[in-house]
């Protein structure tokens, strides 16, 4: 069964308690810093900028005192969406993305697919992207408790009432967007123990093992999706109760 401790490398919305310097910093200071560096990634273009802001985001991880290895640990049920995410970017974008100044080199060019310079180049900084954003979510969930994370946000759109913006409801969204993640992970954990139990070939190894994987998670998704619905409904007729 160890195949399916799914929460063992779940590192989202599980706080770990400590003293760290990280640990200490007001959650509206956390939550700008996250702010910064997430629209520095979503804006970065080059391998150059990519590796600069992984080395700041382990910087700020060493500083947690969280466990490097745990934050990597994270990464491991990433790995299927990232492969899948790489490889339409190769075929849909490997002819039309080129970057500014880049001269394309096509390296593989089949029918309609091309594997360019510029589509690798894609492929290598989204997959940076997608990580750097994993860990700095782990990190700032992992660092600051969802109560704080609420107050934070909450004190922070607090100026944009005036105008109409919904504070408290939209740091309560988020808030329990977080806590959604580790819910629905632990929910996963338990329908595929059951299926497990049952017969199916969920932790099937061999080399093709990524295809007969993928042809067990309609059996995964639907019961996911039915829970998810579950408690949110049971989510939305507690807070009308208060």
């Amino acid at each position: 069964m160890e195949d399916f401790e799914l929460l063992r490398n779940l590192t989202i919305g599980q706080y770990l308690p400590g003293e760290s310097l990280i640990h200490r910093l007001d959650p509206r200071t956390k939550l700008s810093i996250f702010l910064f560096i997430t629209m520095a990634v979503t804006f970065s273009v080059s391998y150059m900028a990519n590796i600069v802001l992984v080395l700041v985001t382990m910087a700020l991880v060493l500083l947690s005192g969280v466990s490097m290895r745990y934050v990597f640990s994270g990464i491991k049920p990433a790995i299927p969406l990232i492969i899948a995410l790489s490889i339409l970017q190769l075929l849909f974008y490997g002819e039309t993305f080129t970057p500014h100044g880049m001269q394309s080199v096509t390296y593989f060019h089949w029918g309609w697919i091309h594997v360019t310079n510029g589509s690798l180049q894609l492929v290598i900084v989204s997959a940076m992207r997608f990580i750097e954003l994993l860990f700095l979510t782990s990190l700032l969930t992992n660092t600051t408790t969802l109560t704080d994370i609420t107050h934070g946000m909450e004190n922070m759109l607090q100026p944009f009432s005036k105008i109409g913006v919904p504070a408290h409801e939209l740091s309560l969204v988020a808030t329990i967007a977080l806590r959604f993640v580790p819910l629905l992970g632990e929910q996963l954990e338990i329908i595929m123990k059951a299926q497990a139990s049952r017969g199916a070939d969920i932790a099937h190894k061999g080399k093709l093992q990524f295809i007969t994987t993928a042809r067990q998670v309609a059996a995964l998704i639907v019961p996911l999706f039915i829970d998810a619905l579950r408690r949110a409904e049971d989510l939305i007729l507690a807070m009308q109760a208060r």
